[in-house]
């Protein structure tokens, strides 16, 4: 898997696309990609790896993204109404592709057994065809020594430099657009 770190990453250049602006939302998509890692306690508590429950299952599949989002959205939409967060399509795309986007960069680790993209309906487990990111040691003390340091690379070249040019684009964008309504 790619750090936390790197999650959080690639949900705030989305939302630098999706929900331009709102710091609040961008943490919140930030939150929700990272989300799905909660279930490494299933290490904890001898669940199974390819279990649905296990590892890069249901949490990393697109249903649960889609259920976050929806619960999500209702949730801030109710407690933000009128000029406050985006509309619902809006914020929920967001916080569905957030979510998704943990179970797409697990697919481009080197490692483990792949995601479980389609669960509850199966347990097969996937990797995408180009699997360019060293998957991460789940333990602090081994990702913040000598054996972090290529995941810590890969994630660089692969999410990081492009993460920073999204939001550079989104923000270069912006500015050309208040300058062009503004004249």
């Amino acid at each position: 898997m790619p750090s936390v770190f790197t999650h959080a990453v690639a949900a705030a250049a989305l939302g630098t696309l999706i929900v331009p602006g709102r710091g609040r939302l961008l943490a919140l998509g930030a939150a929700c990609a990272v989300l799905p890692d909660a279930d490494v306690v299933s290490f904890f508590v001898d669940v199974p790896y390819r279990g649905m429950l296990g590892h890069r299952g249901l949490s990393h599949s697109i249903s649960f993204a889609a259920a976050l989002a929806v619960v999500l959205t209702w949730l801030v939409r109710r407690r933000s109404p009128g000029d406050g967060p985006p509309g619902a399509v809006r914020l929920g795309a967001f916080l569905f592709l957030a979510t998704a986007s943990h179970g797409l960069l697990d697919a481009l680790t080197d490692g483990g057994l792949g995601v479980a993209f389609w669960a509850p309906l199966s347990d097969a487990r996937h990797f995408l065809p180009w699997r360019p990111i060293a998957v991460a040691p789940i333990s602090a003390r081994r990702f913040f020594s000598s054996e972090g340091l290529p995941v810590i690379a890969s994630e660089i070249a692969v999410v990081w430099i492009p993460a920073a040019l999204v939001c550079a684009a989104a923000l270069a964008l912006r500015r050309r657009r208040r300058a062009a309504a503004s004249a």
